[in-house]
């Protein structure tokens, strides 16, 4: 959420929650609602059916000491005698968590988890309140709750365990305030039927202070609150003895479970609650074998063991609720840059930006736009400290794109010191003759043709008409001075290889790619206003030889030379072999329907790769251009010839210290070839169509160094991958790319660039090398300190990108962005961008599985959340019962996306996942940006059966876990790879019939890679919904259908995250109880 702006409240007592249709909410006190369907269980925050409804409490009402620190004043607390109810009502409770109300004020979120008692007596089953101020228990079922209970908690945080009484609010709810801990005010026991009074003292240790008492009304045993109140949550406590959990050994009959029947007489007509499930009697979750073992602190007396509990899943954080609420608040302004150190909205809003000075987001996000002064500071929270950075990122229509800005032959305005360009932070001085840089403070004499006079706030009077004064993003047309061997660059040439060995032929693949070819030359990219491309084209054709192909457009047939040494590649011909379309169309377009046919009947299934790439880059040598090697390739290079390879595959090795390997290159030779074409300007992407094990991490390492792209299509048939091929050929094509680039990132004084994640090459420590950079590509840079930062003057970031554009021109493309700097923890905290942090986590673990053993990347990346949330907790949440995890506003999400990196294939791989596979994501994700690794590791799941025909909006996304899903419906789950349908064994026919144009379930193919194109609402739009979230993917999403219980639903349930993965990851409920445990043991 962002600190700058109003949250987004919810809607007033009794209406449905948007995006909220699992529960739905009844009227205030529990009428039902119309139109809304009796659930099974008791109205959310209603009366228990069968619950006689007590009257409210009377007299004055005081709230509870806390324990420590007062809280915080953002609210005012209720005065003795203010009536008892507040203004928020359930409405404003959204999946389970309170929605925050507070403007710039830190947020909590609690998770509070029974904890143990250090030294409780047997509890007996009678409760004596002591103290002054008169307390009516109040179970949550019984429709609205007294003042003494605010709405449910305070703003995004969850309590769970034993149900605790809460201060009285009036006015806004309190942001940073947190609940009492089971030390102070009165702590009902949980879900226990019908337990009187009890004398329990707090489970925190600390001496009780004093609780509000009342008696009984008369007739009532005392219920604690029962689990249907999605804010209380009952889970098992992680074991080990540093938790609070509390360890089962002999159950205390006052606290929990049913008492003996003796004791108190249960409640007529009240459902006992159990598994803190909203009402629904739910099993053991699969992963908790019953209660943990662990040593019992508790008194011993006899009675039926607690049943097995867990976390409510809809009173943890969700996914869904915050993007739906970020949506809401922040989707209908647009993003102004002008303001330094601004969140922007997340990856999953829609909104515009307004350039006022700084970068787009779409070009750079930060994990945190308010980063510590002093590296102590940073060393203590570990965060980490760092940009994603999209420098070619395409921009929607409605936004302008950089304005190119010519100096002419002087070139940029740059400072002497420290070479930075002109940029909107730099401070003109002595009438505007002089500048002083913004990243190093040298002073840099204005040249005449440059000065311009100072208005009356020392600002240009040319401010608003040059774009690198007033813009964060711009581009300068390059000098001479910019280019190899000062000399203007030529265009670049596209050259397309095809393996032409007999699996590529059988499979149809080679007639596929000569027919798409023949259209698509037409669309090279062009640059700048050109009539037509400056792109000049060649092709190759190999097996374990290479045929190169001269298309002069004077010839009147394609001639063919074949190089058989290739040990020794050279290029046969220079004339002849790069051509420009247009003017050698006939001739190309005769080679290309030649090729299927002259290698129709080929026996060859020996293959050379290496050669390919080299011969291709001598071609661009000897034309002296840089360009794009398209190479088509099928099997693992077994022929004699430079960078042979051999099948090293080995599923034995996963989970070994050796697993490493598998991600590691099998020889260097692709390294120095890399190396190579990233000196030449030779970007390498690579269609991969294995039929077995291919060696991705060897095959791979040229395309990743010179910041190409990898497609693969496993077992590639015509049939079902065709569209998918093609597809990614034609956007991979078209695509604007920088060529020949080089980026740098400038800092302001007291941070530096210290690491860099990404597909490029570097040879120094500063510059990133790159033969290609494509709109797509993100470089991830990690700063560091090296002296103090101010509060004042904040910190700047400086990204320049020099390129050669699809047209020959020699351009820099230049982003700024400026950051606040805080003395302050919670400033910290306040303005982190979870979204952000675990695309770089995800990288950095990505990384670290090349040298490191999978276990030790996984626990260092548990180790660091860890430490970033128990700094959080232990600095800026105030002072609470150890039994609660409370998590920062903007990182409420990070336990669950942590989760889902951890349980993905490179760090947890099923054994159904192939080592290329995960050498494949690995290399994918390292130049994914923001947008793209949020819906990798935690995909959207949408109802399809909700969509409303006649609206363009999309169904409401609902929660990765099987639970959410009902046998009537139908889901489509995209992830940026695959979009798979899911269809319910109970669907509708009629709907069946409208989508896949069968009468039945059992009728459906999975194996259709399109839906048919039907003339219904109900197939239109599902196909718009599909083309739509194709247009938002940089890859063409392979189709899959799933139908309930067959064998393509493993695969499906794999990418429902939040639950435990079949490769032993565990549930988001787990993981969420996990960390808990790890924090508390750092902060012990």
């Amino acid at each position: 959420m962002s600190v700058n702006q109003q949250a987004h409240t919810g809607p007033p007592y009794g209406q449905p929650q948007p995006a909220y249709q699992r529960y739905q909410q009844p009227g205030y006190g529990g009428q039902q609602m119309p139109g809304v369907p009796h659930s099974q269980y008791g109205v959310y925050n209603g009366p228990m059916p069968g619950y006689q409804q007590p009257a409210p409490p009377q007299g004055p009402l005081r709230t509870p000491p806390t324990s420590g620190a007062p809280p915080p004043t953002s609210g005012a607390l209720l005065p003795v005698g203010q009536p008892a109810y507040n203004q928020f009502g359930q409405g404003d409770v959204q999946n389970g968590i309170p929605a925050s109300d507070m403007k710039g004020t830190s947020h909590n979120n609690l998770i509070s988890f029974p904890g143990p008692s250090t030294s409780v007596p047997p509890a007996s089953g009678s409760f004596t309140a002591t103290g002054s101020g008169l307390y009516t228990p109040y179970s949550s079922s019984q429709g609205p709750r007294p003042a003494s209970m605010t709405h449910g908690l305070p703003p995004t945080s969850l309590s769970q365990g034993v149900p605790l009484a809460q201060p009285a609010f009036s006015g806004p709810p309190l942001s940073m305030q947190r609940l009492p801990s089971q030390g102070s005010g009165y702590a009902p026991p949980p879900s226990s039927t019908g337990i009187g009074p009890s004398n329990y003292p707090s489970t925190t240790g600390a001496p009780r202070p004093s609780t509000m008492q009342s008696p009984p009304l008369s007739g009532q045993a005392l219920a604690g609150l029962p689990a249907s109140q999605p804010n209380h949550l009952a889970s098992p406590p992680p074991p080990q003895q540093a938790m609070s959990g509390p360890h089962p050994g002999p159950p205390m009959t006052g606290l929990q479970g049913p008492p003996p029947p003796s004791t108190h007489p249960s409640q007529p007509g009240y459902q006992i609650q159990q598994n803190g499930s909203f009402g629904q009697v739910r099993g053991p979750q699969p992963n908790y074998g019953g209660a943990y073992p662990g040593t019992s602190n508790y008194g011993s007396q006899p009675g039926p063991p607690p049943p097995p509990k867990r976390l409510d899943p809809d009173s943890i954080p969700s996914p869904i609720q915050v993007i739906e609420d970020d949506r809401n608040n922040r989707g209908s302004e647009p993003f102004v840059t002008g303001v330094r150190g601004q969140v922007p909205p997340l990856v999953t809003t829609n909104f515009l930006v307004k350039d006022q000075g700084n970068a787009s987001p779409r070009y750079i996000r930060c994990t945190s736009y308010n980063i510590p002064c002093t590296s102590d500071m940073a060393k203590q929270s570990q965060v980490p400290l760092a940009a994603v950075i999209k420098p070619l990122a395409m921009l929607p229509t409605e936004e302008t794109p950089p304005y190119l800005v010519d100096h002419g032959e002087s070139g940029p305005i740059r400072c002497n010191r420290c070479k930075a360009y002109m940029c909107p932070f730099m401070q003109f001085i002595e009438g505007g003759r002089r500048f002083q840089c913004c990243f190093c403070s040298c002073v840099t004499e204005v040249p005449p043709h440059y000065f311009q006079h100072l208005d009356h706030t020392g600002k240009r009077v040319d401010f608003y008409d040059r774009p690198e004064l007033s813009l964060g993003s711009y581009e300068f047309l390059a000098t001479v001075d910019y280019c190899k061997n000062n000399k203007f660059p030529d265009p670049p040439a596209f050259i397309f290889m095809i393996d032409v060995s007999y699996n590529a032929v059988k499979s149809g693949l080679v007639r596929l790619i000569c027919e798409e070819l023949k259209s698509l030359l037409d669309y090279l990219p062009r640059g700048g206003n050109l009539e037509e491309s400056a792109i000049r084209v060649g092709f190759v054709t190999y097996n374990k030889v290479l045929h190169f192909y001269n298309v002069k457009s004077s010839l009147a047939q394609p001639q063919m030379m074949v190089v058989s040494d290739v040990a020794d590649m050279f290029v046969p011909l220079l004339d002849g072999f790069l051509v420009n379309v247009n003017e050698s169309r006939a001739v190309i377009t005769s080679l290309l329907d030649q090729i299927p046919e002259m290698f129709a009947d080929t026996r060859e299934t020996e293959m050379v790769f290496a050669p390919v790439i080299q011969a291709g880059l001598d071609a661009l040598k000897a034309a002296e251009c840089a360009g794009k090697l398209f190479i088509f390739h099928t099997s693992l290079p077994i022929a004699e010839a430079p960078g042979k390879l051999k099948n090293r595959d080995d599923k034995k090795l996963i989970n070994t210290d050796k697993e490493k390997t598998l991600f590691q290159p099998q020889t260097n030779f692709y390294s120095n070839l890399a190396k190579d074409c990233v000196a030449q300007g030779c970007c390498v992407d690579l269609f991969l169509f294995p039929n077995q094990y291919l060696d991705v991490a060897t095959l791979g390492v040229v395309t990743y160094q010179t910041g190409g792209s990898i497609y693969k299509y496993s077992y590639f048939q015509l049939e079902t991958d065709q569209e998918r091929f093609l597809n990614d050929l034609r956007r991979d094509v078209q695509k604007e790319v920088g060529f020949d680039a080089v980026m740098r990132v400038r800092t302001s004084t007291g941070i530096r660039a210290t690491d860099f994640f990404g597909a490029f090459y570097m040879s120094n420590t500063t510059d990133v090398e790159l033969a290609g950079l494509d709109c797509d590509k993100t470089i991830t840079v990690e700063f560091k300190h090296d002296d103090k930062l101010s509060e004042d003057s904040g910190a700047l970031l400086q990204c320049a990108l020099l390129y050669t554009s699809s047209a020959g021109q020699r351009r820099l493309r230049i982003h700024n962005l400026s950051l606040n700097c805080c003395t302050q923890l919670a400033d910290l905290y306040r303005n982190c961008e979870t979204d952000t942090l675990i695309n770089y986590l995800a990288k950095y673990a990505y990384r670290g599985v090349l040298n490191n053993p999978v276990k030790t990347v996984r626990d260092a990346l548990i180790n660091q959340c860890a430490q970033i949330l128990a700094c959080y907790r232990k600095n800026c949440a105030s002072p609470s019962s150890a039994g609660q995890l409370i998590l920062p506003e903007c990182m409420k999400l990070l336990p669950v996306y942590l989760n889902c990196v951890l349980k993905s294939d490179v760090l947890q791989p099923g054994p159904e996942v192939s080592t290329d596979d995960r050498a494949y994501i690995r290399q994918l994700v390292t130049s994914m940006d923001v947008a793209e690794t949020n819906v990798f590791f935690y995909p959207r799941l949408l109802p399809l059966t909700k969509v409303d025909v006649d609206n363009d909006a999309l169904p409401a996304a609902i929660r990765n876990s099987e639970e959410r899903l009902s046998k009537g419906d139908m889901y489509l789950l995209e992830n940026g790879l695959n979009i798979f349908v899911w269809v319910g064994v109970n669907v509708q026919q009629g709907l069946i019939q409208n989508l896949f144009g069968v009468s039945s379930f059992s009728q459906i193919s999975n194996t259709m890679s399109t839906l048919p194109i039907l003339e219904n609402p109900f197939s239109k739009k599902v196909r718009s919904i599909m083309d739509m979230l194709q247009a938002q993917r940089s890859r063409y999403m392979k189709l899959i259908i799933v139908k309930q219980e067959d064998k393509f639903e493993m695969l499906f349930k794999h990418f429902l995250v939040e639950d435990k993965s079949m490769s032993g990851g565990a549930s988001y409920v787990d993981f969420l109880c996990h960390m808990h445990k790890e924090i508390r043991q750092l902060l012990s």
